[in-house]
């Protein structure tokens, strides 16, 4: 059986590109492709690997404009040649359902989210900076890629969804079906500490969707300080609107991040996400979580054991939950085990069991290992780069 794993592109380190790393390391012989490829924004378990990309990886100055490019990645991936493979798995939170493969291969597509960019984008845009032609335009292009995505969505044969919350998706937006597979936590990079340092904590890539300014505004009325790890287009924004409570890190070495996370009086994640990797990465540490009660957060935190919700995104209802934790207890032990529950070995073992119901058998013994890397540097890429 010849094996194709297949990632929308490579052009960010984030939680994607984390189970992607490991759905390749997971099928023997494997040949990885993407539409575009950036060598510095591979995850480290995959910078050994030769990517197999499309003919927009010539494109005049990809790292820097590969944004701008979004309306030809459709084509990228459609270009992608899959014929000599009989069993396809991609890995996408946009293209990459989308790539054609022969009729009698199986393609099993692991979804992150339908494109977000294209069906939510009011949700998305609302905290960009942009002018109202602009975002006229933006939104007419979205919908052209929302008639794409749906073709796409017919291409695999089955959707394994990242959550609950993903899966009700899929189904809304595509009329399909999709097996819940939780992405895999690398919960041994973290160990507690009985050391708590006065700090909250916030561990994400600064992009307007994650409501960081919620956080913030919060700590702001509060006057607790709040140490913000990671970097992205919406710094000079937020920075705009810290108070002198609020410190920025931005990237910052595995072994800090690891230090931080295990002694912060608590994680905020006050946007909605696909899954949320980060709480269950905290919790490894021993840390609860200050989480915003939709999307994935509601299948990873629970509240009042590893954590708590606030129901409105604004920094109000975030600022009544962080006083409401800081009266509360929490048992590192459970924290810990909770964190297990979403451990790489879980992953390995339901995707296995769920590749035999389809009819396809992997053996256990043939997938490559996995070189050690640093947790955060995968799933919300706030960790150095090598």
């Amino acid at each position: 059986m010849k094996i194709a794993v297949v990632h929308d592109y490579f052009t960010q380190l984030g939680g994607a590109e984390q189970v992607a790393m490991h759905l390749f390391h997971l099928m023997p012989n494997a040949d990885l492709f993407a539409a575009v490829s950036l060598p510095e924004q591979m995850p480290i378990g995959l910078r050994h690997v030769p990517v197999k990309t499309s003919w927009m990886q010539r494109l005049p100055n990809l790292g820097r404009y590969y944004r701008e490019y979004f309306l030809l990645y459709p084509f990228g991936i459609e270009a992608l040649d899959l014929s000599g493979y009989d069993l396809i798995v991609s890995s996408s939170s946009g293209y990459g359902k989308g790539v054609r493969a022969r009729r009698d291969a199986l393609h099993i597509c692991y979804c992150h989210t339908p494109m977000r960019w294209a069906w939510r984008f009011g949700q998305y845009s609302e905290r960009q900076e942009m002018g109202a032609l602009k975002r006229t335009c933006l939104s007419m292009l979205a919908g052209t890629l929302r008639q794409w995505d749906l073709e796409a969505s017919r291409e695999p044969d089955h959707f394994i969804a990242n959550s609950k919350t993903v899966a009700e998706r899929i189904l809304c937006t595509y009329g399909r079906h999709a097996e819940v597979i939780h992405p895999p936590i690398n919960v041994e990079r973290f160990r507690p500490a009985q050391e708590q340092q006065g700090h909250y904590l916030i561990l994400s890539r600064l992009i307007s969707y994650k409501r960081i300014d919620v956080a913030i505004e919060a700590c702001n009325r509060l006057g607790r300080e709040l140490l913000i790890i990671g970097e992205g287009p919406d710094r000079r924004r937020l920075e705009a609107i810290a108070g002198k409570t609020i410190r920025f890190a931005g990237r910052l070495p595995d072994a800090e991040v690891e230090y931080y996370a295990s002694r912060c009086r608590a994680l905020l994640f006050p946007g909605e996400e696909d899954f949320g990797m980060v709480p269950l990465e905290v919790a490894a540490a021993g840390r609860p979580t200050v989480a915003f009660y939709g999307g994935g957060a509601r299948e990873t935190v629970i509240d009042g054991m590893t954590g708590v919700f606030f129901t409105d995104p604004t920094p109000e209802s975030l600022a009544e939950a962080v006083l409401r934790i800081e009266g509360m207890s929490y048992s590192q032990d459970v924290l810990v085990r909770h964190a297990q529950s979403f451990s790489i070995e879980a992953f390995e073992h339901r995707f296995r069991s769920f590749l035999t119901r389809v009819g396809v058998k992997i053996d256990p013994t043939e997938h490559a290992s996995l070189p050690a890397a640093g947790p955060l540097e995968l799933s919300c890429a706030v960790g150095t780069q090598a």
